[in-house]
Parts: structure tokens; C-alpha cells; sequence
């Protein structure tokens, strides 16, 4: 089976930040634009990495392909824009699942609230920003369940939004997580950082779709 692994290439950045509305913003951007919108101001994004690709293109299809046979919602990937509230800034995850009750949220170019899950891939620049404001922003916003995946140091974090409004790291079973949003989704950590990562097939078969 092949990997599907999303190909956009980021557009060429503004020489400076451009200052703008979100509703300007959305009207300025393309399908090509790899930007966030943060407090007025247009924020390009870094091109990513060869690890970063497979790995996203990776997890983008299995999540996908879960979803579809389940038919929960929707899988959307960068550079899809979510505002998880009016007072929020725009970002682009690298990975969004939106559930089938929410689907109303998602318009031509934005989700407009928040994602049920989203995965941010740590790239060697977006550390601070994956792990600092949007952390406190997606819980802020209602993102039910995060995950946040560092492959160079192969460290793998599973935050669930708690009724007290607050993010709270899931724990392990051995290496192995099972989703809280995506019910009978479970996930070995020791995936992500294999060298090739495993097949589609395997893990499918692992998951008892094929």
C-alpha cells in the first residue's frame, strides 16, 4: 500500500510581517501559503524537514484511513487553518481530526473552533511555539486531545483536555496509546521513530481493518 504523503511546498515568505484582519488574512492566503495568523500579524512558516514529511505523511494516512473506515468525521493537514476562538490566534496544524458532530465548524478555507484532536510535529525550530502558545491555546480554544511528537528526541507527549479546562498527559501502556477522541485507535509509540517507519499494511493488519 502506498504512503500518502501530503507534498505542498511552502510559499515564498513576505520580506516583512504583514499586518492584517483574519478575515484579510483568509482572503490574502492560498492553498500554497504556509503562514499563521497571530495577533494581527502574518507569521510564515518554516519549510519542513525529510523526517518531519514521512512522519506526518505517515500518521495523516493512518489517521485517515481509521476515520474512514468509521466514518467519524474528517482529517484535514497543513496548511489548513484552525481559529479555536474569536480571541485566538490562526494556526496551521500539522494534523487535524474534526468529528463528525462538528463538521458544521469547517468552512471553504478555516475551521472555524476547535479541532477534536490535533498533532503538532516538533520541528528543530518550533519547540517553543508547539510546547508554549499553542499548547496554552489549543487548551484554551477546546482542542479536546493533543498530541505533540518530537522526532529528534524521539519523545512522544499525549495531552487530553480534563473538565477542569486543563491539559493532562496521558499515560502509556508500556509504549502503546490509545486514543481518547478516536475510540479504539491506539497507537505504539515506538512507530514513530522506526527507521523505516512500519508499512500501512502492517499496522493496519495490527488494527484489525484488513
Amino acid at each position: 500500500m502506498a504512503l500518502n504523503v501530503p507534498t505542498q511546498s511552502p510559499a515564498p515568505a513576505p520580506d516583512e510581517p504583514c499586518r492584517m484582519t483574519f478575515e484579510e488574512f483568509l482572503e490574502w492566503a492560498n492553498e500554497d501559503t504556509w503562514a499563521e495568523w497571530v495577533d494581527g500579524e502574518v507569521i510564515p512558516m518554516s519549510p519542513v524537514n525529510k523526517l518531519h514529511q514521512l512522519l506526518g505523511g505517515f500518521l495523516y494516512t493512518l489517521i485517515n484511513l481509521f476515520v474512514d473506515h468509521h466514518q467519524l468525521g474528517q482529517v484535514y493537514y497543513e496548511p489548513f487553518q484552525m481559529k479555536t476562538g474569536p480571541d485566538l490566534p490562526g494556526r496551521s496544524p500539522d494534523i487535524l481530526f474534526v468529528a463528525k458532530d462538528h463538521l458544521s465548524r469547517v468552512k471553504q478555507n478555516y475551521l472555524d473552533g476547535p479541532a477534536d484532536l490535533v498533532v503538532e510535529i516538533i520541528s528543530p525550530d518550533s519547540g517553543p511555539r508547539d510546547r508554549g502558545e499553542k499548547f496554552y491555546e489549543y487548551e484554551k480554544g477546546g482542542v479536546k486531545e493533543y498530541w505533540l511528537l518530537d522526532p529528534q528526541r524521539k519523545k512522544a507527549e499525549f495531552y487530553r483536555l480534563g473538565p477542569d479546562g486543563y491539559y493532562h498527559q496521558a499515560l502509556l501502556e508500556g509504549t502503546l496509546y490509545h486514543s481518547d477522541v478516536l475510540k479504539g485507535l491506539w497507537l505504539d509509540a515506538a512507530w514513530l521513530w522506526q527507521e523505516p517507519l512500519p508499512s500501512l499494511t502492517q499496522v493496519l493488519k495490527e488494527w484489525k481493518l484488513i
